[in-house]
């Protein structure tokens, strides 16, 4: 399914302000490129940003690039241990109209061997509920741990 470009977006202090790529009438696709608050060795790599094949300079936070009116198919991963290994893969194909910027969210995912999540803004890091069950596991172990300590000495 592709994404077109709105016709308009309302003012929001959250939002970025909208690009004029260029005064001819030319359109752009902006990636916000964002991972976990505690994927700390995602922010050491460098997310890999293709338009059309085209590799595009990338980096954690938003990134223009113009492209030219029609539909373009945008791809994004992190690169994973070597330069064949990947991470949060995911791929969208996108309508650019004239004049317009499509805004694009990236999201890494919190576990490494699942997709990442592309999309209109705003977008959920994959994984979330498989961080909470091994949260909850944990503490749920540490529990009966600690009771049965309490209990074996009491």
């Amino acid at each position: 399914m592709a994404t077109i470009a709105p016709p308009y977006r309302p003012y929001s202090p959250a939002l970025p302000p909208i690009d004029t790529p260029d005064r001819h009438g030319d359109s752009a696709v902006a990636v916000t490129l964002r991972h976990g608050p505690l994927a700390f060795l995602l922010r050491r790599r460098t997310p890999v940003l293709e338009i059309d094949g085209q590799g595009v300079p990338a980096y954690w936070g938003r990134v223009v690039q113009s492209v030219t009116i029609g539909e373009h198919h945008v791809h994004v991963h992190v690169p994973y241990s070597g330069l064949r290994e990947r991470t949060g893969t995911a791929d969208t194909t996108v309508i650019a109209l004239s004049g317009r910027t499509v805004e694009l969210e990236y999201r890494a995912p919190l576990v490494s061997f699942l997709r990442g999540a592309i999309g209109t803004p705003p977008q959920r890091h994959p994984g979330t509920i498989a961080i909470w069950l091994a949260l909850v596991t944990t503490a749920a172990v540490l529990s009966c741990l600690c009771a049965g300590l309490v209990l074996q000495n009491g």
